[in-house]
């Protein structure tokens, strides 16, 4: 358990300088492996570009889409490459917690995430990795172990951290307890339910939502048709006292995780909708 930075470091420290080889990670939405049409990502060409370049390390995460993750898949392509299969879920954390969107622990290697998005907590990060047997040499018959615990810390401390974190240790203790009450599980409801209003209001006030919606907590939209871009958008939004953020793809993606903790719920979202349209 450390600060967020430490772990987005040491998350593939060792695990890629000791591969010394490609990376190959999902796209955002401007990529080439991303449908340009629906907006959703297309395994079938991250699938062809694995085969191409034979990365040893996929890491399954992104920070502005809208829709979920095929961990699966991604874990079948991992398996054909021989490649340690990484999800980075720090942007939809909350919701794994709760159980309201798919989970990476089935089929990745390694998960990292931060703790104060989704799941609300201290300014944070946790990294989770596989232990015990891999599986059976073919010849011989001996198990063989993963390796990961060793190269992960190893990496992290002394090379990345420094002393222990109490207070960010406890910090993260309570976030994660909280995690497991009916409370929270309710609270990440609220999250998609109120992502769906916001999408659907500004949908009828003629944006176009990227992929037509959204599986999480996040929203992107195609300002194209507006005459305006993600950096003004963010500029006379902040202004209004709405957070938001531009990213590198053809629109504007917005994080509503935090808001149902100052008790927004649907019909709040189509009221911000429409600030958000008038702030055009």
């Amino acid at each position: 358990m450390m600060a967020d930075s430490p772990v987005m470091n040491g998350r593939h420290a060792d695990l890629w300088a000791s591969h010394n080889q490609i990376v190959l990670e999902p796209p955002e939405t401007n990529d080439p492996e991303v449908n340009p049409n629906t907006g959703y990502i297309d395994c079938d060409k991250l699938e062809e570009n694995a085969r191409l370049f034979h990365p040893k390390l996929i890491i399954a995460g992104v920070s502005c889409y809208s829709r979920d993750l095929d961990y699966a898949r991604m874990r079948a392509i991992a398996d054909e490459n021989n490649a340690i299969l990484m999800a980075d879920m720090a942007h939809i954390s909350g919701l794994v917690a709760a159980g309201v969107v798919p989970s990476p622990f089935e089929h990745c290697d390694v998960v990292t995430t931060t703790t104060h998005k989704t799941l609300r907590g201290c300014q944070a990060g946790v990294i989770f990795y596989r232990k015990g047997v891999r599986s059976l040499d073919p010849k011989t018959g001996k198990e063989m172990m993963y390796n990961y615990e060793s190269l992960i810390n190893q990496a992290v401390f002394p090379g990345l951290q420094g002393g222990p974190h109490n207070h960010a240790i406890a910090g993260i203790a309570v976030t994660l307890k909280q995690a497991m009450t009916p409370e929270f599980r309710l609270y990440q409801k609220q999250v998609l339910s109120n992502c769906r209003a916001l999408a659907s209001a500004l949908e009828e006030l003629g944006y176009h939502i990227v992929t037509g919606g959204s599986n999480n907590h996040l929203i992107l939209v195609d300002l194209k048709n507006k005459k305006t871009d993600g950096g003004r958008a963010e500029k006379v939004l902040e202004a209004c006292a709405i957070a938001c953020n531009k990213n590198t793809c053809p629109g504007e993606c917005s994080s509503i995780g935090g808001w149902p903790s100052r008790g927004f719920r649907e019909d709040n979202f189509k009221k911000v909708a429409h600030f958000i349209h008038q702030s055009e």
